[in-house]
């Protein structure tokens, strides 16, 4: 009995215990699968799943003839482990003194702020901005100090700096430097974007995100039949401005020698089409090194289009064309010249101090640049409303919408809201009024092309990053008509006498071969409403040839350090400026010069080619819309050309042409050069260039990625590369360029040839070349030196908040020094 209660209980004990594991792991169950269900699947998920943010990569910019000016390319950021994984890791920052005393001279960081990194508390650190996106030859120093090579050659195996590791990254890269940095902007390490083109494009630079999901195993790979997603990115587009890369050489090496020799506070200097409104160059002084912003940017405003100040007389062509327009402007009526008086007011004087030069006419005080002449226009006869309805027209006081970030719209406070009749006379003459760089370009470019206001452009194109389709095309935008056709030539031809009269202020600006038109201007400066005596803004604005423009350049000074007195800047600085920009780039473009107004007794025997080409300069050149040649077959397209009357060089000997130069449905006149490509470059024979233009050189070199050297300006007199040589491809084709305005000079054979060398400088025929050099000799970097000025850019600063000064001010100044030529 005793023992069957006792096995009872045995089986009483074990049920119970069985009732409560199976109770317990009941409820447990229940636990897990209703109230903890969520939280165990969301980090079960975490375990499984993976998902990625794919980056794009951003798109490159190039000038408008595929010259590369920003890309990514490969880095490095350097991390640092501070403490091991396990006990068996060694591979942890040991030493930090050591360690930061080495890599210090790698990453040009001061030595305490990389001790200070590598003595944090935590696992792992980024070494600050001096380790964030190194370069390649940054990465290999570090690499041959963890793993030096021995006497022997032998490179050691173990570790000699552990801890420190590089993860592979971009960066922006400004292959050019300092090369149209206001234009362009820059990329900071953290991937903003700041000023420029970089800024205002970000977009369609950036591209799009893209995103993978997917789900793995235990062991990090993917389930076979687990769910995923993926959307790829998409790549930023490719950026084509309407820049030239060699007119924007020209600019920048003009500003060199300028700041070099005169220090300005600031410059600016803009090269338009004046037929299609695209930006052709643009430049200021001081800048910056895009590649090295984190040193130190003293100028971060592109002044072109955000600076404003006052015109002076440059301003005085918008009241010349508005009197024309109106018919209140006859060129041969007369006036006193000297000082005008508006009743009670202190009278508005010549820039020689108000004596004037006596009984002259109207076109004389147009060359002399009278400030009395455009007041009796303005006050007298434009009147305020009509001053009103042509400044409105030529776009004064509004944004131009170019597509560059922070546009200034000038300022007419004293034609809108006017204190006194003096005030709004004084616009008349480029005084009491505030412009922007590039407002005055779009104005004066309106009288150039004819009377119809353009918007400016200096994007030409996105282009798709893989295909090189356009993507979006940039079309010629009038803005309105501003006066007629009739107006707009009679105004050239005015102002082309500013430049060759004998009593033209401009007289420094001609340039032989070439019929330039153009103002002169100079401004005070005010700070804070108050006349800063001896310090000024010099100016001028040209274009030719004058009666078909193809290039419009203006050129600003601000307060240049010099003893000699403002009215000899023009000779000194903006008159060598302005005639090297624009007669190295016409020659570029490959405008043929008016050789009988050549004055070169050195050329009077000028060549049986030379004269020939003059007479084709002088006729009128009737254009052609060139057809499209690409994936025409080679056969096809010469006897297309054939029947067009058009001069083709073929290069290679394919049977398909694959690319063309000029474009498809470009205007072309006869004798124009036109290259066709084949689909088999081999084999391509060299072209005659003599007589040719250098673009004409970089162009067929780009094409055929012939690396190409020069030297001189002007058209070429000699190549190293004989006509009709078969080219191989590995060649160096070296030019000898010469101004027709130069005197003629013996040629010397060119390096490689048999006699002396001549110094050249290599050309970039493609993104992939070197783009740091430029085809007319010289370096175009720039970087910025604790030498260079800060200050106001291009253009002298308004008054304090940079608004126009008080109005009555410029009038009721009594010391006041009128607006000089």
């Amino acid at each position: 009995m005793e023992w069957k209660r006792k096995v009872n209980w045995r089986i009483l004990i074990v049920a119970l215990c069985t009732i409560l594991i199976f109770s317990t792991l009941s409820f447990r169950i229940y636990w897990l699968q209703t109230v903890k269900a969520s939280a165990i699947m969301e980090t079960a998920k975490m375990q499984w799943d993976r998902q990625h943010v794919l980056k794009p990569k951003r798109g490159a910019i190039y000038d408008r003839n595929g010259e590369i000016l920003a890309y990514d390319g490969k880095a490095y950021t350097v991390n640092a482990r501070l403490k091991p994984l396990d006990t068996r890791d060694e591979d942890v920052v040991k030493d930090p003194y050591y360690t930061a005393n080495m890599l210090a001279p790698i990453l040009n960081a001061p030595v305490q702020e990389l001790v200070s990194n590598l003595t944090k508390p935590n696992k792992v650190v980024e070494l600050g901005r001096y380790g964030l996106k190194i370069s390649e030859a940054q990465r290999d120093r570090i690499l041959s100090l963890q793993y030096p090579t021995l006497p022997s050659g032998e490179k050691l195996k173990k570790n000699q700096l552990p801890g420190i590791y590089l993860t592979e990254t971009t960066r922006r890269v400004y292959p050019n430097n300092a090369f149209a940095s206001h234009v362009i902007g820059y990329i900071d390490l953290y991937d903003e974007p700041k000023m420029g083109i970089e800024l205002q494009k970000n977009k369609e630079l950036a591209g799009q995100k893209g995103h993978i999901a997917y789900q793995k195993d235990r062991a990090g790979y993917q389930l076979p039949d687990g769910e995923g997603e993926y959307t790829p990115a998409k790549d930023g587009s490719d950026v084509y401005l309407t820049i030239d890369r060699q007119i924007q050489d020209y600019v920048e090496q003009a500003l060199d020698n300028v700041e070099k020799q005169y220090k300005p506070q600031g410059m600016t200097v803009i090269v338009a089409d004046p037929q299609s409104g695209e930006i052709l160059a643009m430049g200021n002084r001081s800048q910056f090194n895009p590649n090295t912003y984190y040193n130190g940017i003293e100028n971060y405003n592109n002044h072109a289009v955000t600076t404003m100040f006052e015109p002076g007389s440059t301003f005085k062509i918008i009241t010349l064309a508005a009197a024309i327009e109106e018919k209140m402007f006859n060129q041969n009526e007369t006036y006193q010249s000297g000082a005008y008086t508006i009743k009670g007011q202190i009278p508005i004087r010549d820039h020689n101090n108000g004596r004037g030069w006596g009984t002259i006419t109207f076109l004389e005080g147009v060359q002399r640049s009278s400030n009395v002449l455009f007041a009796k226009l303005g006050y007298e006869r434009l009147k305020l409303e009509g001053l009103k309805k042509y400044f409105e027209k030529f776009g004064i006081g509004h944004l131009t919408n170019i597509e560059l970030p922070y546009e200034k719209r000038g300022n007419l406070n004293n034609i809108y809201k006017p204190r006194s009749p003096r005030d709004w006379a004084a616009t008349t003459f480029g005084q009491a009024a505030t412009v922007t760089a590039i407002q005055q370009v779009a104005a004066v470019g309106a009288i150039a092309n004819g009377g119809e206001l353009l918007k400016p452009q200096i994007v030409k194109e996105l282009r798709d990053p893989h295909t090189g389709a356009v993507v979006e095309r940039t079309q010629r935008e009038v803005r309105n008509r501003v006066v007629s056709e009739a107006t707009a030539k009679q105004t050239r031809d005015i102002l082309e006498t500013v430049i060759t009269a004998e009593a033209g202020t401009g007289k420094a600006y001609k340039i032989d071969g070439y019929h330039v038109a153009g103002k002169t201007g100079t401004a005070q400066k005010y700070e804070r409403g108050k006349i800063l005596e001896g310090r000024y803004v010099a100016s001028f604005i040209g274009f030719a040839p004058k009666d078909n423009p193809k290039l419009l350049v203006y050129v600003v000074i601000d307060d240049p350090q010099t003893d000699a007195g403002y009215a000899s800047w023009g000779k000194m600085m903006l008159a060598p400026m302005f005639t090297s920009i624009m007669e190295r780039s016409l020659q570029y473009l490959q405008q043929q010069p008016d050789l009988s107004a050549v004055k070169n007794k050195q050329n009077e025997k000028a060549s049986s080619k030379k004269e020939a080409q003059a007479t084709l300069a002088s006729s009128p050149a009737t254009s052609k819309t060139l057809p499209k040649f690409e994936g025409m077959s080679t056969t096809a397209a010469q006897l297309r050309a054939k029947q067009d009357n058009l001069t083709v060089t073929v290069a290679g000997t394919g049977t398909k042409i694959v690319k063309q130069y000029p474009e498809a449905y470009d205007q072309v006149v006869p004798g124009e050069q036109i290259i066709l490509v084949t689909d088999r470059v081999k084999g391509t024979k060299m072209p005659d260039f003599k007589g040719k233009s250098l673009r004409d050189v970089m162009e067929f070199s780009s094409l055929i990625n012939l690396e190409m050297k020069s030297t001189g300006t002007g058209f070429v007199i000699q190549q190293s590369i004989p006509p009709g040589t078969v080219i191989q491809g590995t060649e160096l084709l070296q030019v000898t360029l010469q101004s027709v305005s130069e005197p003629s000079v013996p040629t010397t054979p060119l390096p490689g040839q048999e006699g002396s060398t001549v110094p050249a400088t290599t050309t970039p025929n493609n993104p992939g070349a070197n783009p740091t050099t430029n085809p007319t000799g010289g370096n175009n970097q720039a970087p910025p030196s604790s030498t260079q000025q800060t200050g106001q850019g291009g253009a002298a600063q308004p008054p304090a908040s940079g608004q126009a000064p008080p109005p009555g001010k410029p009038g009721d100044q009594s010391t006041q020094t009128p607006t000089t030529p």
